[in-house]
């Protein structure tokens, strides 16, 4: 489409009309305008189902949450999730392995149980056997943790349809009441938990308590909610309601994008040995160079990076980003020079799968999953993973955890 009517274009409907972006300075400049260009916020609603969070608060409620939620993504959180992830890595392919020549089917929902443990440690800093682990229901619980998760995960848009207080009514299908069960499942679950943080908060000292999500949130907002010196006026905090909030779009974000993400991969890099040789050969050198270390590590993993990235590129979860020009009269300029004015609450699409697939930035094989394309050779030695440059496109043309003030939080922790 964007090829007959060009990178910028208005789709004209009896709803109002659209303007869809595939031009990488235009959706940057969008992006980083969050004032002028704003989330539509009946679009997000449903994110609401547990308490307001990062992605639905704009003005200064936004400031206010990216403040106290930005800390939490830290390099001791990131060394926990490097920790937890290669335990549950390891766990997932000695099961694997068990299964012999037939090997398994269960990719998918293996690597769903690896991200969601992943997920569980970082937010919570409950560590769980990858065979078991979530799977056993709790003491005072009917439904297990997991089960609780992915029924409220893959309901979400039931909650912008049916408010989650009519959900356990009789007359509603079974199907809805055990929705309903999962919410209030889940939302114990968390009770629970922020019960113990704050109760740790109360019997350890910063350095013993452990590196987590939930940890970091609740003394953020705790810090924020007392005065720094006698007679200063403290700031707002976050609300118990907004740190459950922000825990479930944490897990809305990271589980199920994390979890094909990884499977795809997998399965891509089993179609093309190659690459499966391309990396193998760099995990045994940096392996050996730092012993497992995340700090040494992590950053030598380019061409992990690069396979990570080219799946985002062809087959990442976000389609759209969705937008909205402000109360104001709003303008981008096109490529041609031109300007565009789009008028006020009009609604801007960021057409992501088609910034990540312009064969202007990506070449003529844009389609082909090619990780190799990510590295411009440095030296002749280009066998070498030291001897190779990481590629960075241009700004706005490779999205995958949007950009600008609103990129998310959670980049580097997906990344590790």
């Amino acid at each position: 489409m964007h090829d007959e009517l060009g990178p910028i274009f208005t789709l004209v409907t009896p709803a109002g009309n659209e303007v869809t972006v595939a031009d990488p300075e235009a959706a940057h400049a969008v992006l980083a305008r969050r004032k002028d260009f704003i989330k539509p916020a009946a679009m997000y609603e449903q994110l609401n189902v547990f308490g307001r969070n990062l992605n639905t608060v704009e003005g200064e409620d936004w400031q206010r949450h990216r403040r106290l939620t930005a800390p939490s993504f830290n390099e001791k959180t990131s060394s926990l999730v490097w920790d937890e992830a290669g335990r549950q890595a390891r766990d997932m392919a000695a099961s694997w392995s068990q299964q012999g020549t037939d090997g398994t089917k269960e990719t998918t929902a293996d690597t769903a149980t690896l991200a969601l443990h992943v997920l569980t440690c970082a937010g919570f800093g409950a560590s769980y056997s990858f065979n078991e682990g979530v799977r056993k229901v709790a003491p005072g619980h009917e439904m297990t943790y997991r089960d609780s998760l992915s029924l409220c995960l893959g309901n979400i848009i039931t909650f912008a349809i049916i408010p989650k207080r009519y959900l356990s009514f009789s007359f509603m299908p079974k199907k809805l009441q055990r929705l309903g069960q999962a919410v209030r499942e889940f939302q114990q679950y968390m009770d629970e938990m922020l019960a113990r943080e704050r109760s740790s908060a109360t019997t350890t000292t910063d350095q013993s308590r452990t590196a987590n999500l939930m940890s970091a949130l609740v003394r953020a907002s705790d810090e924020a909610s007392q005065p720094k010196d006698l007679g200063q006026d403290s700031k707002r905090g976050l609300t118990d309601e907004e740190i459950f909030g922000n825990i479930f779009a944490y897990n809305l974000a990271g589980h199920e994008t994390t979890a094909n993400t990884v499977a795809a991969a997998l399965v891509l890099l089993a179609a093309q040995p190659k690459y499966q040789d391309w990396v193998r050969k760099e995990i045994k050198e940096t392996q050996a160079a730092t012993k497992g270390d995340y700090e040494a590590m992590f950053p030598r993993l380019q061409r992990c990076l690069a396979v990570m990235y080219e799946t985002l590129r062809l087959y990442g979860s976000i389609v759209f980003i969705p937008r909205a020009a402000s109360h104001e009269p709003q303008t981008v300029h096109a490529p041609d020079g031109k300007e565009i004015l789009i008028p006020p609450s009009t609604a801007v699409n960021i057409n992501v799968q088609a910034l990540h697939t312009d064969p202007k930035t990506w070449g003529f094989d844009t389609l082909s999953w090619r990780p190799d394309r990510w590295f411009t050779p440095s030296s002749k030695e280009q066998h070498r993973p030291s001897a190779q440059t990481f590629f960075a496109p241009p700004q706005g043309s490779f999205i995958p955890w949007a950009d600008g003030p609103r990129v998310c939080p959670g980049q580097k922790f997906a990344q590790v």
